[in-house]
């Protein structure tokens, strides 16, 4: 077994599969086992580590039975009794913190050893274990975590001193940069940049580190750097400077350390270092193109340009794909940015065409004609030149033009939001790709452009923890002195729920002027009225996240909106049966439509598609999407037409696998039960809101031995109560015999055919 704790609590086997846990309480007892693995921890010990000084009346017995659950779940051998406590039947390296701990060891023995290529490795695979706050799920070991903490960072420290001595100076600047800007009084880390920077060819922009961070340390402590910074200060100064004419990076850098195209270099990430071409010695000419430069910083997806950069080495056609407002117009930038200054494929120059502004397909090829400069404006003095323009073939053609001014061409065009004219942008990749050999294109857009040779890379949500340092950075620059471990708990809830999408998390952060993180999660129910304070620069689409979905919303035809709007009455996504039982009318959409329907909105970003543990396909809504989507459920007025529907669906499933779960199939039924358990209990809470209590006790009659088997007590209590509840007392007075019972509720259910839904749907218009 191999045990994780350096992040949300996890058990994989010996051959990589994970065992399912269930419940906090249970992962945080393996927590605190797993944290002295061979160890015997006392009853006592492990009661206020798992309850945090508030333990249940029986708190022994509670223990007990949740060792019970997790020998279950890991193994009865796993979980050794002791004299007064347990022990977790583990070795150090089992544990992935223990095992970080090895290995960062190693990394900075190798690092003094002046082996820093050793290290570099052994670091990053040290590194590589954490995925999130080391002992999640134990709140109580404030500490240790912090303890965790600092060990990471110093070996991230070490690893990026590996780079600086490998020679990869000014690769190791951005994630620097980062982290000096998170620790501003951790004078190691401050020290290592300030040689990376002198490594790199930017003394000056060293000297201007150490007066930032002498200012910082006397306004915050009043104190001096240390001797170890005096000293590599005295070093700076002392260096002799470079000659006239030299083309190093200094001669071409311009000032700030980020300073993009519009300083003449390379941005830093992975192809720092490489120089713009010069005109003279003394001055550096851009290359051609329009990339402007950014006004805030790019943070996380270097995966992601690494990937793209390699896309563009082997294909002609890149299109990035994701849904609104995750980041694809910036990640486009950035990566043509760093991919035309990696070497001189594109002499030509990048062009970044924006025709989110474009209203007529038909005018997509004068709007990227006029993006090029291609635009002419041609007087005729004569009537012969007349009449040689009228007989041009490409006069009245932009397409023809733009093929022709790009012939001979070696360019990279970007054209960002292609779906509102995905047509007229497929016609022209197209065009360009078939009459222009020297010209790769790079795209952006909700949907595929379908054009042959398209290679389509999907641009995912930001993962939590890159999520969490775009919101610290963005909340810093909307109120001065925030910090996401002031409340990390609100701050990962603000990331998780709006989705790990870039423009809702900044969106959120502009209103941390106003609230605290904690009061800004508790208002994302009403997401949409709340996240209104965008830039007033970008377009109106931009702006506020409402303005997003519209835009999606409105490029859907009348049956792509109508599953789109019924999927959001499902919890936990859905597979295809689900869907077409749902979201299928008999009218508007048909049970046959759904497939297409759904693959198209796909495609369009709007619908999440994944495998399911047993191979199938599940279909799922972000949050954002679903909220939105819920909203026009309503007003459409079906609602309670769909959640019936939704209803139904589930309750035959439910009774369907209750007899199935006594048989040989029951593993297969118990799978599939507990990945719809979100929507079972949806259909739940919706038949006893309606106080339906022939469908309320149906489904609780049918889950209760699904219930008792997977040890979900609390649903059985809860739920059993809430159907008794429907109906009159039984023993109240006057006590009346029952009527006799010759088949249960769950063989004959009450029946809803596809029709109710039409008629339903109708009342309610």
């Amino acid at each position: 077994m191999r045990y994780g704790i350096l992040g949300s609590t996890q058990v994989h086997t010996d051959d990589g599969n994970p065992v399912p846990l269930g419940g906090a309480r249970l992962r945080g007892l393996l927590a605190a086992l797993a944290l002295h693995p061979g160890r015997v921890l006392g009853v006592q010990a492990l009661i206020d580590e798992i309850w945090d000084g508030e333990p249940p009346a029986d708190a022994t017995g509670a223990l007990q039975a949740l060792v019970g659950r997790l020998r279950r779940a890991v193994g009865h051998a796993t979980v050794a009794s002791a004299d007064g406590g347990y022990r977790l039947c583990a070795e150090p390296d089992d544990v992935d913190l223990h095992r970080f701990e090895r290995l960062a060891d190693e990394g900075e023995r190798a690092l003094a050893d002046a082996d820093p290529a050793k290290a570099a490795a052994l670091l990053d695979d040290a590194l590589a274990l954490w995925r999130g706050p080391a002992l999640a799920d134990l709140p109580a070991r404030t500490a240790t975590a912090a303890r965790c903490a600092a060990r990471r960072l110093a070996a991230r420290r070490g690893r990026l001193a590996a780079d600086v001595a490998l020679g990869n100076a000014a690769a190791a600047l951005p994630a620097l940069a980062e982290l000096c800007d998170a620790h501003p009084l951790d004078e190691p880390l401050q020290a290592l940049r300030l040689r990376a920077l002198r490594a790199a060819g930017r003394p000056a922009q060293a000297l201007a580190a150490y007066a930032d961070l002498a200012r910082t340390l006397a306004d915050r402590l009043g104190t001096d750097p240390g001797p170890e910074l005096r000293a590599l200060h005295s070093e700076l100064l002392a260096a002799p400077a470079e000659p006239a004419g030299s083309t190093g990076h200094e001669a071409q850098a311009g000032t700030g350390e980020a300073g993009g195209r519009a300083t003449g270099r390379a941005p830093d990430g992975p192809y720092a270092g490489t120089a713009a071409p010069s005109a003279a010695p003394d001055a550096a000419v851009p290359p051609p193109g329009n990339l402007r430069a950014r006004l805030t910083s790019f943070v996380g997806r270097e995966d992601d340009l690494a990937l793209i950069r390699e896309d563009l080495g082997r294909h002609r056609l890149v299109t990035l794909l994701g849904p609104g407002g995750a980041g694809k117009t910036r990640l486009s930038q950035e990566a043509a940015e760093a991919a035309a200054a990696a070497g001189e494929r594109w002499p030509d120059g990048v062009w970044f065409a924006e025709l989110a502004p474009v209203d007529d397909p038909e005018t997509v090829p004068e709007a990227v004609l006029t993006t090029l400069g291609a635009r002419e404006t041609v007087v005729r003095g004569t009537t012969a030149e007349g009449l040689r323009a009228a007989t041009d073939a490409t006069a009245l053609d932009p397409l023809g033009r733009l093929a022709e001014h790009c012939a001979r061409r070696r360019m990279l065009l970007v054209l960002d939001n292609c779906e509102h004219v995905v047509g007229a942008a497929a016609r022209l990749a197209e065009t360009l790709l078939a009459h222009c050999p020297g010209v790769a294109v790079l795209a952006t857009s909700r949907e595929p452009l379908a054009v042959p040779g398209e290679l389509v890379r999907p641009v995912e949500p930001l993962p939590d923890p890159v999520a969490l340092r775009l919101l610290a950075d963005r909340g810093a620059a909307a109120r001065p002195g925030f910090r996401v471990e002031d409340d990390p708990a609100a701050s990962a809830e603000i990331c998780r729920r709006l989705d790990g999408l870039p423009l809702a998390i900044e969106l959120a952060a502009a209103r941390l002027r106003l609230l605290t993180p904690r009061g800004l999660a508790d208002r994302l129910d009403d997401r949409f009225r709340l996240l209104t304070s965008g830039s007033r620069t970008v377009l109106p689409r931009q702006q506020t996240l409402r303005a997003v979905v519209d835009w999606s919303w409105d490029l859907l035809d009348e049956p792509e909106r109508a599953v789109l709007r019924r999927l959001s009455v499902f919890s936990g996504g859905c597979d295809l049966a689900a869907a077409e039982e749902v979201c299928a009318d008999g009218t508007a959409v048909d049970a046959l439509d759904v497939p297409v329907l759904l693959g198209s909105l796909v495609d369009k970003s709007l619908v999440v598609a994944a495998p399911a543990a047993d191979g199938q396909m599940r279909y799922r809504l972000l949050e954002t999407v679903g909220e939105y989507a819920g909203e026009r459920l309503d007003e459409a007025g079906e609602r309670a037409a769909v959640e019936r529907l939704h209803l139904v669906a589930f309750r035959e499933l439910a009774r369907t696998a209750d007899p199935l779960l006594r048989g040989t199939g029951q593993r297969a039924w118990l799978e599939r039960l507990e990945l719809e358990h979100d929507n079972l209990r949806s259909a739940l809470r919706r038949a006893v809101a309606a106080r339906d209590e022939q469908e309320a006790l149906c489904l609780v009659l049918s889950l209760g031995w699904f219930w008792q088997l997977r040890d979900h007590r609390a649903d059985a209590r809860h739920w059993s109560e809430a159907a008794a509840a429907l109906g009159p007392d039984p023993f109240a007075e006057p006590v009346a015999p029952a009527p006799p019972l010759h088949v249960t509720c769950t063989e004959t259910p009450r029946r809803w055919r596809p029709t109710c839904f039409r008629r339903r749907a109708a009342a309610s218009g």
